[in-house]
């Protein structure tokens, strides 16, 4: 069995759990609603689709600071980077039906952020939820037949600020549903534990080393398009940590 297909076995299994076991998400999806104001309550009922979470994640600033929020303080401090705002993308689309499921896409170390991706699978084609400082590092529609292929959409669109192609791996889909330690959505110190675990996870490389080397720069237009929308100061390189 390929890696995809296992994976699609294991969403599968998650996906068509027995009734009983339905009250899980539900009850901890409660409890998170339960933490927000009236407003922001009816924000998450509004969200009916991917594209949905997609335009409320879009509708929040992008601030790159230290700070990782849980994905209570996200809609409460209504800001995020594409860690927090991934986390809390699939825990949005876990309350649509779908598997809480966040993929970690690498750059080469030391040349730019890694990325996260909040999946969602229709009629066995991935997709992909994402905050990003960047234009076209965000929502992907459900057409792709693997999760390789999917990342690979993002390669020649993720960028550094000096104009290198910096992509280099990604890791195995990790699924919120099996941290067992369910407070995750709503207290932050859990909810850091969590990232920290997510980020152990080690990546499959997309290309080699050669490769990488032989990489061409991005032209000028390119790279004003990609960063027509980006926030320069908090680029990776550019911003004070």
């Amino acid at each position: 069995m390929t890696h995809d297909l296992f994976i699609c076995f294991l969403v599968y299994q998650c996906t068509y759990l027995p009734v009983s076991l339905y009250t899980y998400p539900m009850n901890i999806l409660a409890k998170f609603q339960s933490f927000l104001p009236i407003n922001l309550q009816q924000t998450i009922k509004s969200l009916k689709s991917p594209f949905d979470i997609q335009e409320y994640l879009l509708s929040m600033p992008y601030v790159a600071e230290a700070r990782d929020r849980s994905p209570l303080n996200v809609m409460l401090d209504c800001q995020c980077h594409c860690l927090d705002g991934g986390f809390l993308a699939a825990l949005l689309l876990w309350k649509l039906g779908f598997p809480p499921l966040v993929l970690d896409i690498r750059p080469d170390p030391g040349m730019d952020d890694d990325h996260v991706l909040a999946l969602y699978q229709i009629e066995g084609r991935w997709g992909a939820v994402a905050k990003s400082n960047y234009v076209n590092l965000g929502f992907r529609e459900p057409v792709y037949k693997s999760l390789r292929e999917l990342v690979m959409t993002y390669f020649e669109l993720y960028i550094s600020a000096d104009g290198f192609k910096t992509l280099r791996g990604y890791t195995r889909p990790m699924n919120l549903s099996h941290y067992p330690d369910t407070a995750w959505p709503w207290d932050e110190s859990a909810t850091n534990r969590l990232y920290k675990q997510f980020y152990k996870r080690k990546p499959r490389l997309l290309i080699t080393k050669s490769i990488a080397k032989r990489l061409n720069p991005v032209n000028e237009r390119s790279f004003k398009a990609e960063t027509l929308y980006t926030d320069m100061n908090w680029v990776f390189g550019n911003r004070k940590e």
